[in-house]
């Protein structure tokens, strides 16, 4: 199955959570790249229905929808749940932060477990549609990739043993929720550093180096089409785990690849290793990619386009990036053609 313009269009325009009196929805964890951009795109689709939470002491972060609320005080955040008739909770919640997860396991543990169990201590006892987005870095990648949602489960960092840690406590305690395990969400973040695109372009905008791996491997998405995947899932009966990666295969070497070639930064910039050369913190995933196919059989349609969507923005060689005759780059092309995706 392929997208034409139509069919994408469609896809934007269809009012599912209406349809289905899955509204009003609650997006916990907008500081993140996945939470900020499905609470803006909903909001901007659903209007006042749609709701965002973050902690309190993120005042920073504000604006229409947006809720000041800990998810450590269930008794609290069941009080905004319930003066908002929430009937939907998409939690997006957590720190993906490697190394401060490294250095900090019990502020992992907190924030990633203690988190979860607060928030299901909240919803017992209701009907709220539980929707969870986990990570691909649940796996060590030391295979081929490709992963199942049977495989077992090998975290090779602090992050990923918590992740882990957080999905068995939900298909324990509420097995009608789903669990949707992402990879890499290309989209815009609130603070301009939480994203993939973020950190590396934020590198190369500075003129300092971006060393990244050539055997770290994932399956990146654009955010928008994870969103209206969400949906799907949201007013479906799909419960349990489910593989939510992108159709391309790229390793973190050639995500940086792109990002340097189509914002036009300095090709000298960007250099490139193995994982075992990352030093011991963090330890590095490698091969993490994921099948999808048990979703898109789910929700009836393939839900990805390719990140990027135009086939010659993908890396063919190490030194790709230097090619750049004729290809005049730009942060703007960064913004339009990366960050969100291409209607052509």
């Amino acid at each position: 199955m392929t997208f034409n313009t139509d069919q994408i269009q469609y896809i934007a325009n269809r009012k599912l959570l209406v349809e289905h009196d899955a509204l009003p929805l609650m997006v916990c964890g907008v500081a993140g790249v996945s939470g900020y951009n499905a609470f803006q795109q909903l909001r901007k689709k659903y209007g006042d229905t749609v709701f965002g939470q973050r902690p309190t002491r993120n005042w920073p972060l504000s604006g229409e929808g947006i809720i000041g609320a800990d998810l450590e005080d269930p008794i609290a955040f069941a009080k905004v749940l319930k003066d908002r008739n929430i009937k939907t909770v998409l939690n997006c919640a957590g720190t993906c932060a490697l190394k401060a997860c490294e250095l900090d396991p019990d502020m992992a543990q907190r924030v990633n477990v203690f988190c979860i169990e607060n928030l299901l201590k909240t919803l017992e006892g209701t009907d709220i549609r539980l929707v969870h987005l986990s990570i691909d870095l649940v796996y060590s990648g030391t295979g081929d990739g490709g992963h199942v949602e049977t495989d077992e489960t090998d975290p090779v960092t602090v992050y990923g043993k918590t992740m882990v840690e957080a999905e068995q406590l939900i298909l324990s305690t509420r097995p009608d929720a789903c669990i949707l395990r992402i990879s890499l969400p290309m989209g815009i973040s609130f603070n301009g550093h939480a994203g993939a695109i973020d950190w590396i372009a934020s590198r190369f905008k500075k003129n300092k180096p971006a060393t990244l791996y050539f055997d770290e491997v994932r399956t990146p998405t654009y955010c928008e089409c994870l969103n209206e995947t969400i949906e799907d899932v949201v007013v479906s009966e799909m419960r349990g785990l489910y593989h939510c990666g992108g159709t391309r295969k790229l390793s973190l070497y050639q995500i940086a690849q792109i990002v340097n070639r189509v914002g036009g930064y300095d090709p000298d910039l960007l250099i490139g290793c193995p994982r075992i050369d990352a030093g011991p913190i963090p330890p590095r995933a490698g091969n993490v990619t994921m099948n999808s196919d048990r979703l898109a059989e789910a929700i009836g349609r393939k839900p990805f386009l390719p990140w990027p969507l135009k086939n010659e923005q993908v890396p063919d060689s190490t030194d790709w990036h230097y090619q750049r005759v004729g290809d005049f780059g730009s942060e703007d092309r960064v913004f339009s053609e990366l960050y969100l995706r291409p209607i052509t």
